[in-house]
């Protein structure tokens, strides 16, 4: 497999200090993945993902980041954002997380 390049990710200094900036920053990853060309994300699935972190980072197909690596990944940092609001005393709770649902 070879490594293809599909967009450059843009980055962000992470200096955010008001909601404001947070709904721009939000916007701004919005519109990035808006302007993604279909036609380059055809065979995303077997792509190679590597990742970069060190110089032997982990290797994945596209299906494999997908389904293996990235979940676990998100749903960290989404209870690590909910721990970090509870510990600053916003009152929020579990139906927060879970999200509405049919309550039959």
């Amino acid at each position: 497999m070879s490594v293809v390049l599909v967009q450059a990710s843009p980055t962000f200094a992470d200096d955010e200090t008001t909601f404001a900036q947070l709904q721009d920053r939000i916007a701004a990853t919005i519109a990035y993945i808006e302007s993604a060309d279909p036609a380059q994300l055809g065979a995303g699935e077997e792509r190679e993902i590597k990742l970069n972190w060190t110089a032997s980072g982990p290797t994945f197909t596209g299906a494999s980041y997908l389904l293996t690596f990235a979940p676990p990944n998100f749903y960290f940092h989404v209870v690590t954002a909910y721990d970090i609001l509870r510990n600053q005393g916003v009152n929020v709770g579990k139906l927060d997380y879970l999200g509405a649902f049919d309550q039959q």
